[in-house]
């Protein structure tokens, strides 16, 4: 990554005049600022692309900062105040705090196969999007749990639909028909499938999964596909053996009272039910290609967190552990996101105990943990790389 000082001469990321930079602080800053983005999101005075509303990381931008994949709020109450700014310099951009430089940034294009449609007038971004480098599509836009008792606190399936932004089913020949694009077009690397939940047997597995194969046959790329824990856990078996690289199985948050408050649903399911589907799932697709989505930011005890992560490394399941994201139009909008104090000591507790187990960061082949853009976990674990670990997996949160 570069380090180097920008044009007005302010003190850049992990620089002091006169010296070298000290790799170590050079990746304790760039932890420590990817980690505050996401907490306090950053105000643009370039052209960004973004996503507003809806599934997904919504209100937000997508950048590179330091070379790490990032999105970050962007349109919220917090991203107005936030002390951060995304700056153009002459050969570039940069993220700065008041006049310091903190990091060199890059920042993603419009897709082109936006700009395409299918035959029957269906525009490409309604059926599928771009998050930085992955393929992205929400292939069901409707769900059990919206509109009523059970809706998750957090989600904002239905925004999308009804602002007219998606579709509300995607064939399997559109999905392929648009990731080829997304590759050929827009250099996409991996394909991410998830789904609304349905009240059949499967909860919407085998649709998603045929949308999967359909994208992998046709582009080759690695897919992820993101669904709950079928009533039946061979349904398992039927997607790996479509051919699917990855899957997603999200608990949301392993704090009990958390999730029957935020998740009834998925709370009846159990998060005991969570670690039964995982195992099997594990035992089809391989360690560190099962990864399940932890919430924090939602009143959680956070050692009821940590230890569900370790539990969950130890059967070979990725946690990818983020910040809320607030979305507009969810019941859970004006929550405010945790602190980067909060979410950094968290991050450390899982990525060391992650490295200790030989998960590396980079392990999934496709899907939110190849990613990593909504986490700043992938920083904090290159961090420990090459430092000693700043807190010991005994110690509490």
């Amino acid at each position: 990554m570069s380090v180097s000082n920008g044009s007005s001469g302010a003190t850049s990321l992990g620089s002091h005049p006169g010296r070298a930079p000290n790799p170590t602080a050079v990746a304790e800053e760039l932890a420590d600022l990817v980690v505050d983005l996401q907490a306090r999101g950053l105000r643009v005075e370039v052209p960004l692309e973004r996503r507003t509303g809806g599934a997904g990381p919504s209100d937000s931008g997508f950048l590179w900062v330091g070379g790490f994949p990032v999105t970050v709020p962007t349109d919220n109450a917090a991203a107005a105040d936030s002390p951060y700014v995304l700056r153009a310099e002459d050969d570039g951009y940069a993220v700065f705090e008041g006049d310091r430089r903190r990091a060199d940034a890059s920042t993603q294009q419009r897709p082109r196969f936006y700009d395409l449609t299918t035959a029957d007038g269906v525009p490409y971004w309604k059926i599928g999007l771009m998050h930085l480098d992955s393929f992205a599509s929400t292939v069901v836009q409707t769900c059990s749990y919206w509109g009523n008792d059970d809706q998750c606190g957090f989600c904002g399936i239905g925004v999308s639909l009804d602002s007219g932004r998606t579709i509300v089913k995607k064939s399997p020949e559109q999905l392929a028909e648009v990731a080829m694009a997304a590759k050929e077009l827009d250099g996409a690397v991996d394909a991410t499938l998830t789904t609304g939940s349905s009240n059949g047997v499967d909860r919407g597995a085998r649709y998603v999964a045929r949308c999967g194969h359909a994208v992998r046959e046709a582009t080759g790329l690695p897919v992820e596909v993101q669904f709950e824990p079928p009533m039946k856990l061979e349904v398992i078996d039927e997607v790996a053996d479509l051919g699917i690289d990855s899957v997603g199985i999200h608990v949301e948050s392993f704090d009990p009272d958390v999730l029957a408050r935020v998740a009834p649903g998925k709370a009846r399911t159990g998060i005991d039910q969570y670690f039964r589907t995982w195992e099997y799932a594990v035992a089809r697709f391989g360690e560190g290609q099962v990864s399940t989505y932890v919430i924090l930011g939602m009143g959680e005890d956070p050692e009821l967190t940590v230890e569900g992560c370790r539990r969950a490394i130890d059967i070979g399941v990725f946690p990818f552990v983020v910040p809320i994201r607030p979305v507009a139009g969810s019941l859970m909008e004006d929550v405010v996101p945790p602190s980067r104090e909060y979410t950094e000591r968290i991050y450390r507790k899982v990525a060391s105990y992650m490295s200790e187990r030989g998960m590396a960061a980079d392990v999934a082949k496709a899907g939110c943990a190849r990613c990593q853009a909504c986490s700043g976990l992938q920083s904090v674990q290159a961090l420990l790389q090459i430092s000693p670990r700043p807190i010991p997996v005994s110690h509490a949160v």
